[in-house]
């Protein structure tokens, strides 16, 4: 089947002006007795006209929206986006920080949706209408249903799930729906994605997952920032270095070890500080690592058991970020760049103490014996995150990457002989308890760039990569593996 179009079929219905039922065909199974389809009411109330869609397994309904006016002052379907939006959001995966349901504002999707064109908007509303017909399917209807979305409808749709860099209306409107809202979205695609990704695994003659990142990753520039944010599924990523066999642990500890992987999602933000230096005879850009934050989150729900407590141990840690910005490539403007560290200096030191120990005794003679002891200790210091900075161009890049405290051998390139050795490796401070990553560098750039630019606004490249890798410690089955992703976008920087 090709992709769905819903927004462009509600908005041309084969409907005449009297009351009439359509319906659009969403997906057939082998069995022709078997099918999902899309139903539109229309009913007309003396001058007015009203519409009614409900989501039917053959012929039974399994949800019915809010009825929406079609003509009105307001945009069009007001009432249908925002109640898929508020089931969307109630329904997400969430944190345990999360007291009080997720509400969203019914002005803010109004003021979005006056800002966008129709066509614009398509993509968006078909997207949001996929989630929303996932969790129709797993909380609502019969598991052959649920089955039935994955084989016919998301197997044809999964490229909107790729979002790298997310199109202009998504990114709008993460941003104007604030950081709840959004979490609630891309948690929704992660938790979608990872159970498509289980059912690859057991499930032949499925497709292939698109070659671009899966996930949503976007940038933008406000009150003084440069933000770079992703949201992607960590078993989606590609995996750069492995070590032992997943195959070699016991069948139920390979089924939970699998599951638990599959189910993580990589939620990074990395924000740079930057200002415009207008001189006589020159400008100065200035940016400045102010945070750089990466999780891993579940996806999925809290119910406080045992087996989600140990579930949580299985988890991917950050071990390196790649950072770099700059203007655009091949940009004539510029006439210098400066970096603010010296790759002199050093991240680690040792410490040496001396310790005397002495004992007297006068035995047969009055003269006193004395008997000494001098014992040196040596301890050395190292930071488990070691910074190097670099110029590639007009383009600065900095890389924070987790060293093994012992060896001083990049994690990403570690690799363990025993499950001992691999658990005395991360149990050093590099992490939270919920082994997330904050970096606070201050690493600076500046660069130089001709006065006739003052006035014009700029594209700045900024990008980044990222690595996870996942320990497993255990006598018997030593395993690890490292993904990568790579993000890139640009900004707006206004010389003025």
């Amino acid at each position: 089947m090709e992709k769905i179009d819903v927004w462009r079929w509600i908005c041309d219905p084969p409907c005449s002006d009297e009351d009439s039922v359509s319906k659009l065909s969403l997906c057939n199974s082998d069995s022709s007795s078997n099918f999902i389809c899309l139903g539109a009411e229309k009913l007309n109330v003396g001058s007015e006209a009203f519409v009614t869609l409900s989501v039917c397994f053959v012929d039974k309904p399994i949800w019915v929206s809010d009825t929406c006016p079609l003509h009105s002052d307001k945009p069009f379907l007001l009432p249908l986006v925002v109640q898929l939006l508020q089931q969307i959001v109630v329904r997400a995966p969430t944190t345990h920080f999360v007291t009080t349901p997720l509400r969203v504002r019914p002005e803010t999707v109004e003021r979005f949706m006056e800002t966008h064109s129709s066509d614009s908007f398509s993509g968006f509303f078909n997207l949001i209408f996929l989630m929303h017909l996932f969790w129709l399917c797993a909380f609502d209807a019969a598991p052959e249903i649920g089955l039935l979305y994955f084989r016919c409808i998301l197997a044809n749709n999964l490229d909107r799930f790729a979002c790298e860099p997310a199109p202009p209306v998504l990114r709008n409107f993460c941003l104007a729906a604030g950081t709840d809202v959004e979490l609630a979205i891309v948690r929704t695609m992660g938790y979608i994605l990872a159970k498509w990704m289980v059912l690859m695994s057991v499930e032949v003659g499925l497709p292939s997952l698109p070659s671009k990142n899966l996930g949503v990753s976007y940038s933008t520039e406000s009150h003084g920032l440069w933000i770079l944010r992703c949201y992607s599924p960590v078993s989606s990523l590609r995996c750069v270095r492995s070590w032992g066999q997943k195959r070699q642990f016991p069948a139920l500890e390979e089924a939970l070890l699998k599951y638990t992987l599959a189910h993580q999602q990589l939620e990074a933000i990395i924000q740079l500080e930057y200002s415009v230096e207008i001189n006589d005879h020159f400008i100065k850009v200035r940016a400045r690592v102010d945070n750089i934050r990466i999780h891993v989150v579940k996806l999925g729900f809290n119910n406080g058991t045992e087996q989600e407590a140990f579930c949580d141990e299985m988890k991917y840690i950050p071990s390196r970020v790649r950072v770099w910005i700059g203007p655009e490539a091949g940009a004539e403007y510029i006439g210098g760049l400066s970096l603010s560290r010296s790759s002199m200096e050093t991240e680690s030191y040792l410490e040496m103490y001396k310790m005397l120990k002495g004992s007297s005794r006068y035995g047969k003679s009055k003269t006193p014996k004395v008997k000494s002891m001098i014992s040196m200790t040596t301890r050395s210091k190292v930071r488990e995150w070691r910074w190097d900075d670099n110029v590639e161009g007009n383009c600065a890049v900095f890389d924070a990457i987790l060293h093994d405290t012992i060896t001083g051998v990049e994690m990403t390139k570690f690799r363990p002989q025993t499950g001992l050795e691999l658990d005395s490796r991360i149990k050093a401070p590099a992490f939270g308890k919920s082994k997330g990553l904050i970096l606070s560098g201050g690493q600076e750039v500046v660069w130089r760039l001709s006065k006739e630019m003052e006035g014009s606004i700029l594209k700045w490249r900024i990008g980044g990569e990222i690595y996870l890798s996942y320990l497993h410690c255990g006598n018997n089955f030593p395993y690890f593996e490292t993904r990568c992703v790579i993000l890139s976008d640009e900004v707006d920087v206004p010389i003025v």
